[in-house]
C-alpha cells in the first residue's frame, strides 16, 4: 500500500510540474507582461525597472523555479486588469464554483447510479426505455444549449426560477460564502446545477447500466441465485458492489470535469465563479489569472485521481493481492 501511494504521489508531482511549465510559458509567449502592466506610454526606463522588480531579467530556469516556489505558496502575482493579488480574486469566487460543482456532482452521481441500476434491472420496461431515450438529450446536446433551454422554459415562460446570478448569499467565516442558506440562493442554484450535472448524469447512468448487465451475466451471480439468495441480495449486495469498481474511476474523472468545465455554465447563468473569472481573464489577456486557473484545475484533477486510485485499491481485492505478491 505504501509503495502504491508513493508511486501515485510522484506521478502527481510530475504532472503538476508539466502543467506549471505550461502555465509559466503563458508569461513569455502570450503578450508582454511588462507592457500589459505599465501600458504604451511608459518609458524604457520604467519598463526596465519593472522588469527587474518582477525578476524577468533573470535566466528562464531561475524564473521557472521561482514561479514553482510561489505557486506552492499559492502566490500567482498581481492581476493585470484589476491590479489585485490573483489569489484574492480566486478565493473570492471559489466558494461559488465549489458550491455549484458539489451540488452538480451529488445530483449526477446519485441520480446516475439509481437510474443506471433501475434501467439494468428492468430491461424492456416502458419507463426504462423512456429513460434511455431521454438520456440521449443529455449526451447529444451541448451544455450551453441545455442551459439556454432551461432558462427559456423555467425562467422566461414559467417564471419559476431566476435566469441568472447566485441570489442572496450568507458569509461563513472569513472567506466562504454560500447561497444554500437562503431561499433565493437555493432557487438560483437549481438550473445551473442541473445544466452542469446533466451530461455527467447520463454518462454515469449508461456506464452503471452497462456494467450491471455484464455483472449479472457472470457465473458467480448465477451461483448466488442457485443458492436461493433473494433477488434483492443478489442485485444490491453482490452485483452492485462489483459494478461500482470500474465506475469509481469514471466518477472521479467526471468530478474533475465538472469543476473544469463549469466555465460554460457560469457564463450562461452569469454565475460569479472562478470560471467566469477565467473568461474575463482571457478577454483581457490577464496572464496571471489564466496561469493560476490552469494550475488550480490541474491540482483538482491530480488530487481527485489520487483519491480515486486509493479508493480503487481499497475496493478491488485483486490490486491488494498483486501488491502483497510483490
Amino acid at each position: 500500500m505504501l509503495a502504491f501511494l508513493i508511486q501515485r504521489v510522484f506521478q502527481a508531482i510530475f504532472v503538476m510540474l508539466v502543467v506549471a511549465l505550461i502555465a509559466f510559458s503563458l508569461f513569455h509567449y502570450v503578450g508582454d507582461p511588462v507592457l500589459n502592466m505599465v501600458g504604451q506610454e511608459a518609458t524604457e526606463a520604467d519598463r526596465a525597472e519593472l522588469r527587474t522588480r518582477l525578476g524577468l531579467d533573470q535566466p528562464i530556469a531561475i524564473q521557472f523555479f521561482q514561479f514553482i516556489a510561489n505557486a506552492a505558496q499559492f502566490e500567482f502575482g498581481i492581476s493585470y486588469r484589476s491590479a489585485r493579488p490573483v489569489t484574492d480574486l480566486i478565493v473570492e469566487r471559489l466558494p461559488a464554483t465549489l458550491e455549484l460543482a458539489i451540488i452538480s456532482a451529488i445530483f449526477a452521481v446519485v441520480m446516475g447510479i439509481v437510474l443506471g441500476i433501475y434501467t439494468a434491472l428492468n430491461r424492456g420496461n416502458w419507463l426504462s426505455n423512456f429513460i434511455m431515450t431521454a438520456s440521449l438529450i443529455g449526451v447529444s446536446l451541448p451544455t450551453f444549449l441545455i442551459g439556454v433551454l432551461l432558462i427559456y422554459v423555467f425562467a422566461v415562460e414559467l417564471g419559476w426560477l431566476p435566469a441568472f446570478g447566485r441570489g442572496e448569499t450568507v458569509r461563513l467565516g472569513d472567506w466562504w460564502t454560500t447561497g444554500l442558506l437562503t431561499t433565493s440562493g437555493l432557487r438560483s442554484l437549481i438550473l445551473p446545477a442541473i445544466t452542469l450535472g446533466l451530461f455527467q448524469l447520463t454518462l454515469i447512468m449508461r456506464l452503471v447500466r452497462a456494467e450491471m448487465l455484464e455483472v449479472l451475466r457472470a457465473d458467480y451471480i448465477k451461483f448466488a441465485r442457485a443458492r436461493g439468495l433473494s433477488k434483492r441480495v443478489v442485485n444490491l449486495r453482490h452485483a452492485l458492489k462489483n459494478t461500482l469498481i470500474p465506475v469509481i474511476t469514471i466518477i472521479g474523472l467526471q468530478l474533475g470535469t465538472i469543476i473544469a468545465f463549469a466555465i460554460i455554465t457560469e457564463t450562461v447563468f452569469q454565475w460569479p465563479g472562478v470560471g467566469a473569472l477565467f473568461i474575463t481573464a482571457v478577454r483581457f489577456v490577464d496572464i496571471p489569472v489564466m496561469a493560476a486557473y490552469l494550475m488550480m484545475i490541474a491540482l483538482v484533477f491530480v488530487v481527485i485521481n489520487l483519491i480515486v486510485d486509493l479508493l480503487y485499491y481499497a475496493v478491488d481485492p485483486r490490486l491488494r493481492v498483486q501488491g502483497g505478491a510483490k
